[in-house]
């Protein structure tokens, strides 16, 4: 049982009102793996969160996707994001929308999670590229 192995069994009788905003977004992806999908979407998934609880839910969720071994397309606006969570980066133009660039994002490192990868020189590296990518004038 999904909630058994991701430490969210003891909760399963609670409404969402009475679970954090971490903990729904968790238990929204484990009911959504629970039909097993060949590939999932993730759409902006961590937006409605604060920053810190942004952080620690990408490492939960980012260990559950290696876990359970799915491939995940994640859509999302945070360049940090994208390449703490990502083995590629797709970049977008404006619409009508193209494929601008791909790039494979490697860290190279035993324990990869989302908070490690912040911390690797290379994170720097990858955000001032895509960075340029985007474009932004300002």
């Amino acid at each position: 049982m999904l909630l058994k192995k991701y430490h969210l069994y003891e909760f399963k009788d609670k409404l969402p009102s009475q679970l954090s905003g971490g903990m729904r977004q968790r238990v929204a992806l484990i009911r959504t793996l629970a039909v097993r999908p060949k590939i999932l979407l993730l759409d902006e998934a961590f937006s409605a969160l604060d920053y810190q609880t942004r952080l620690m839910v990408t490492k939960d969720v980012y260990e559950i996707l290696k876990n359970e071994k799915i491939t995940t397309i994640m859509v999302t606006h945070d360049i940090s994001e994208a390449i703490s969570m990502s083995d590629r980066v797709v970049v977008l133009t404006k619409r009508p929308t193209e494929v601008k660039s791909i790039y494979e994002i490697n860290f190279e490192m035993e324990n990869r999670d989302p908070l490690n990868c912040r911390k690797s020189p290379k994170f720097s590296e990858y955000f001032d590229c895509l960075w340029k990518e985007l474009d932004v004038h300002g």
